[in-house]
């Protein structure tokens, strides 16, 4: 254990080492402008792919560390990396007009694997609720389990048969084991007879042993042979890192050790935790008897000499600041007592000027000529057209920058050789609770000096306090009143204001809006990477995406902002996404995950499922208000819309009238508008059509369309084999799979997994030992499968081009000429036009 914190705090250090080299590069590159396209993308990847690698060396760090101080910082400066890398990923887009990026050449540049470009999902996402989702989990199964809506799994349902049925059966399975007995041991007698016969035509002649014993050398020596070159074979194969060693998918003994000590570390994490959040109320009152009588001596003491030397510069007494401004911490804030008399000289030289000064603009009131006004016009607009590209300020690196500053002040050369146990740090704490402390014993004080400033006065000054204040203060208090009113009318009704949460969530349930989601893990969307996009890009050929690029763009949009508040309010927004995609592709599986790995509710509001119920504009209106309430306490949640583009036909068929799919077609923007940064939901369509539906409407509700294509021949490679494996395959010498990956050229994972699963039955697996797979029985099951065909491939392919971002980016690559040439066109008609209304 004590090793571990030993690495875990190096590696921390060199993290953070990395962080501040890179956030100086940031800063240096803020203030530059650049006007080079090929020159900002390769900027702006380079510090993704470096921010993705901090990335995952403080989510390994965070998870790990036991110390709840440092955690802290940590945690802090981690959401700050998160915000970073969607900002960033959001700065790529805006440049190059696609959601897509591929990085190959800056990749090789920086020695960098594909696979390190997987974006990590934090684990605290699921660890610091854990006990809310079970909590959650076990409500919505015992809810299911009393309306009888759960479905029992198909594999475990067993059908009950009559006992003659039973008593038939086995009288079946008997009869066919001793028919199959009987006809072993006919084939036996038959054999020995036919051996008797040949040798009597033959004749009884002496077979010669020599000979026999060389037919047996020779078959042996072969054999034996055979066997050798084969594992040598094998052996180089293994050597050039061709194939795998023999015991490679075995879990070794380290990583289960490993695995063990990681476990005990998270409950010293627990339990450092609660001494830390026992040890902040402990040691606040310890300091409030010890230090708290002192604090509040010195304090007034403070008081009571800034009123002498007030009267003594300027002849009165000062006057006492509000609470509401801050009371007596706006002057004493980190100052010693010759500061504060500098600052009351200060303030009297500068009342004088201030003064001086307005009598000079009154006498000096004239208008600037209207000429200036269009110069300063013409100057901004010729200033903003030489400026080239500036990459927009970040709302994260604040944040970063001042977690990397209190590493560098705390953390960066501490000793900490007396904390082996890495438990909290008293010390820290008595800084913190000094502070708090003294804020508190301060508003005490304040009030207590403001009534021996009151005696001071009558004292020695003689003043007397007219009631003209209170007077003033009624009326203040009378106008916002006023002004209040007349906002109250604005706030949308609570429907339910009468129910509580409970009740909602289980009506929403019993009709089947809220369900349950698989547990499905995103790491479980199997897929291969596109090692050629650059290349591609290069040739101007727009590159079909990759399921890994799909992946990361479900993390980057759906679970990191999903996962964490802090990100969510402050990150590039993204309320809506779109899955598009032939069938089988994943895209369900996709919406489970984003639920799995960020603990978030599931509704779903598909055109089907929500079909006659809450009928009328009332009930939709009810329900989504229902289902939007939910979702705000419960979150994070996850609207999903299957088959999203029915509620939003260009034509309705007659067929689907009856269930009404266009309900929610006008309901949906109303909804994304509700939605504000504090609300972690996010509304997810997936649709197989999407060129049925209306476009502009469709584009408007969903801000973010991914193209989800079917598997290339990479990813076809991986999939088979992982899915083979799962299922309980072996994969030996006898099972092709790169013949197989090529064959099933247009078949998606649904397919695959159709496949798999109907040739590796109970007893196919059993089997392995002495029959092992072959690609053909894989291909016999899919020939009753239908593919996807390139064409409609194709056809996704020409709907995105007419979506708003295909359409930018499609301008992009011709240049924006056509566009420049219509505002050319366009703008000598409207002169020609104005030039003969003049004549």
């Amino acid at each position: 254990m004590s090793e571990n914190h030993i690495m875990y705090n190096k590696m921390w250090h060199q993290t953070q080492e990395a962080l501040n080299s890179l956030l100086d590069k940031e800063s240096r590159n803020m203030m530059e402008s650049q006007s080079n396209q090929v020159f900002i993308f390769q900027m702006l990847a380079t510090f993704y792919i470096k921010y993705v690698q901090i990335f995952r060396n403080l989510e390994d760090v965070y998870d790990q560390i036991v110390h709840p101080q440092k955690r802290i910082l940590i945690r802090k400066i981690l959401d700050g990396v998160m915000g970073r890398v969607l900002e960033l990923k959001n700065e790529m887009v805006e440049l190059e007009l696609t959601e897509f990026h591929y990085f190959d050449d800056i990749l090789q540049d920086l020695k960098l694997a594909p696979q390190q470009l997987d974006i990590p999902i934090p684990k605290y996402f699921l660890k610091e609720k854990l006990e809310v989702i079970k909590g959650r989990e076990k409500i919505l199964a015992q809810i299911l389990a009393d309306t009888g809506l759960k479905i029992p799994d198909k594999k475990y349902t067993v059908k009950g048969i009559p006992l003659e049925e039973a008593v038939k059966l086995i009288q079946i399975a008997e009869r066919a084991r001793q028919g199959r007995l009987r006809a072993m041991f006919m084939k036996q007698i038959f054999l020995q007879e036919h051996r008797a016969k040949q040798a009597k035509i033959l004749g009884e002649k002496v077979a010669d042993v020599g000979v026999a014993a060389l037919r047996i050398q020779k078959v042996w020596r072969g054999f034996h042979q055979c066997k050798k070159t084969e594992k040598q074979r094998e052996e180089e194969m293994i050597f050039l890192g061709m194939k795998p060693p023999p015991l490679f998918n075995e879990v070794s003994a380290t990583i289960i050790q490993a695995e063990k000590v990681s476990s005990l570390r998270n409950e010293v994490q627990i339990k450092h935790e609660e001494n830390y959040k026992e040890a902040l109320v402990t040691i606040k009152e310890d300091l409030k008897l010890i230090e708290g009588p002192d604090v509040k001596e010195n304090l007034q003491d403070q008081i009571r000499h800034w009123f002498i030397e007030c009267r003594n510069l300027t002849g009165t007494f000062p006057e006492y600041p509000n609470v509401e401004e801050g009371g007596s911490a706006i002057i004493f804030s980190n100052k010693t007592p010759q500061q504060v008399t500098e600052d009351i000289i200060a303030n009297q030289e500068e009342e004088e000027k201030n003064k001086k000064k307005k009598k000079k603009k009154k006498a000096k009131k004239t208008k600037k000529p209207k000429k200036e006004k269009e110069k300063k016009g013409t100057k901004e607009k010729t200033k903003e057209e030489d400026e080239g590209w500036k990459m927009s300020p970040s709302v994260f690196l604040p944040t970063m920058e001042e977690g990397n500053n209190v590493y560098k002040d705390l953390w960066k050369n501490k000793d900490e050789s007396w904390n082996f146990p890495q438990d909290y740090d008293p010390e820290l704490i008595k800084q913190e609770k000094r502070k708090e402390l003294e804020s508190e014993i301060r508003v005490q004080v304040d009030e207590l000096m403001r009534q021996e400033l009151k005696n001071l006065k009558l004292a020695v000054d003689r003043e007397k306090e007219y009631p003209v204040k209170e007077a003033k203060k009624k009326g203040g208090k009378k106008k916002g009143k006023k002004g209040r009113k007349g906002k109250r009318g604005k706030k949308d009704k609570d429907l339910t204001a009468d129910r509580t949460i409970e009740s909602l969530y289980k009506e929403l349930v019993e009709e089947g809006l809220l369900i349950q989601a698989l547990k499905v893990n995103l790491s479980d969307y199997i897929g291969e990477y596109s090692y050629l996009g650059t290349t591609l890009r290069q040739v101007s050929i727009e590159p079909m995406p990759s399921l890994l690029d799909v992946r990361q763009l479900i993390a980057l949009y759906g679970i990191l902002p999903l996962g964490s508040a802090a990100v969510h309010e402050k990150a590039p927004l993204v309320k809506s996404l779109l899955l598009a995609g032939p069938s089988g592709v994943g895209k369900k599986m996709l919406v489970h995950a984003i639920c799995t790995e960020t603990g978030a509710n599931l509704f779903n509001l598909s055109a089907a499922n929500i079909a006659g119920k809450y009928p009328g504009k009332n009930g939709l209106q009810m329900m989504l208000h229902v289902v939007v309430k939910v979702a705000r306490e419960l979150q994070p949640s996850v609207v999903w819309i299957g088959d999203t583009e029915k509620t939003f036909y260009k034509k309705v068929p007659s067929t689907e009238r009856m269930i009404e799919p266009k309900r929610l077609k006008k309901q949906l923007p109303k909804i994304l508008r509700l939605l504000k940064p504090d609300d972690r939901i996010l509304i997810v369509g997936t649709t197989q059509r999407p060129f049925d539906a209306e476009l502009r409407s469709f584009c408007k509700v969903y801000q973010k369309i991914i193209l989800v294509p079917r598997p290339d021949y990479a990813s076809r490679f991986v999939l088979w084999k992982q899915i083979i494996q799962r299922n309980g395959g072996v994969i030996t010498n006898a099972l092709n799979i790169s013949c197989l990956a090529k064959v099933t050229d247009g078949f998606t994972q649904g397919h695959i997994v159709e496949a798999v699963t109907g040739v590796l039955t109970d007893r196919r697996i059993r089997q392995q030992t002495y029959k092992p797979l072959m690609a053909v029985e894989f291909i016999a099951k899919l020939t009753s499968m239908s593919p996807v065909y390139q064409e409609e491939e194709e056809s996704f392919k020409d709907w995105y081009a007419k979506t708003p971002m295909g359409k930018k980016r499609a301008l992009a690559l011709t240049g924006g000429n056509t566009e420049k040439e219509k505002e050319k066109g366009k703008k000598k008609e409207k002169k020609g036009k104005k030039e003969k209304k003049k004549k």
